[in-house]
């Protein structure tokens, strides 16, 4: 009697820690057990990485190596830029027999932009309200992470999803040393969805999700002979939604999908170096987007989920 007391305990706590931890998530409320620990770690996961897509997608000057607005109408500057941040991805055949999800892909993600940007209005005295517009391409190199891809239906070019940008900058001061230059910049950028994970080919379950961003900036900045340097402050939205796919077999339709509504604001802070050589310019970011806490509950191997991430990139900027 004793030990079938035991046994009927023991499987009663087990299903309760199932649906305790499904429960953390509200769309996995209704599986027990490890579907509802993998459609937890897939719904955190996808919470976690889109903040990353976000800042690969931003950065921090959408200019890189500016720090003021170009000065009016003919005035015009054409970029090629690398962004990159280190990433560290979950283990697609996580089955959800254990509590913690074992460490995939670890890669440091180049993501190459072209950005462009033209003088609409010198401004008044000083800068004062001069206007830039600014745009931006983008290409995400999905297929050097093997299970990633581009939904077939997404905007992409060769294979890789393609991210479009438009925004305004608008001048505050010109700069005089020691006096700063300072502008302020508001983009809107997105990238279509993007998938990680392939049930077909055998991973236990999978997420994909696009992303919307709204990036404010604010950069102030010396030119010093050929050189360039700046220092910037950001606040990023990021809102998309995503898709979640995995198996559970101890239901009639084994097959389940779930969608989930993302958002997300972060505050980051950079630094710009840049050379110039008159219609040719080098410039250099490093940065760092503060990390927040999303009540992630999943333990990932390896990731902090509340932690912040460092970026950098390099650009080459051609202007008159």
């Amino acid at each position: 009697m004793r030990i079938a007391i035991r046994s009927g305990l023991s499987v009663g706590l087990s299903l309760l820690a199932g649906s305790t931890l499904a429960a953390q998530n509200p769309e996995c409320g209704v599986f027990l057990g490890s579907p509802a620990n993998v459609c937890n770690a897939a719904i955190d996961g996808i919470r976690t990485f889109h903040p990353m897509a976000g800042l690969l997608t931003s950065g921090g000057n959408p200019e890189i190596g500016a720090v003021r607005t170009l000065g009016g109408l003919g005035r015009f500057s054409i970029t090629t830029r690398v962004n990159a941040v280190k990433v560290q991805l979950p283990d697609l055949s996580y089955d959800g027999s254990t509590p913690t999800v074992a460490a995939g892909d670890e890669l440091f993600a180049p993501s190459p932009i072209i950005e462009a940007a033209v003088g609409i209005w010198p401004g008044l005295a000083g800068g004062l309200l001069s206007v830039d517009v600014l745009g931006s391409a983008q290409l995400l190199p999905v297929e050097v992470v093997d299970g990633l891809g581009v939904d077939p239906s997404a905007r992409s070019v060769g294979g890789l999803a393609l991210g479009l940008g438009y925004g305004l900058r608008v001048g505050i001061l010109n700069g005089d040393l020691p006096i700063p230059g300072i502008a302020v910049s508001v983009m809107r950028r997105d990238i279509p969805e993007v998938r990680y994970g392939d049930i077909a080919g055998g991973d236990t379950y999978s997420f994909a999700a696009n992303l919307k961003a709204t990036n404010v900036r604010a950069i102030a900045g010396w030119e010093l002979s050929r050189v360039l340097l700046g220092v910037g402050l950001g606040l990023d939205r990021y809102t998309g939604a995503a898709g979640i796919v995995f198996d559970d077999p101890s239901l009639p339709v084994p097959r389940q999908e779930i969608s989930v509504e993302l958002s997300n604001t972060r505050y980051l802070g950079f630094v710009n170096a840049g050379l110039d050589f008159s219609i040719v310019n080098l410039g250099a970011e490093l940065g760092y987007q503060l990390g927040k806490d999303q009540n992630v509950t999943t333990d990932f191997e390896n990731i902090d989920t509340t932690g912040g991430k460092v970026f950098a990139g390099f650009g080459i900027r051609l202007g008159l």
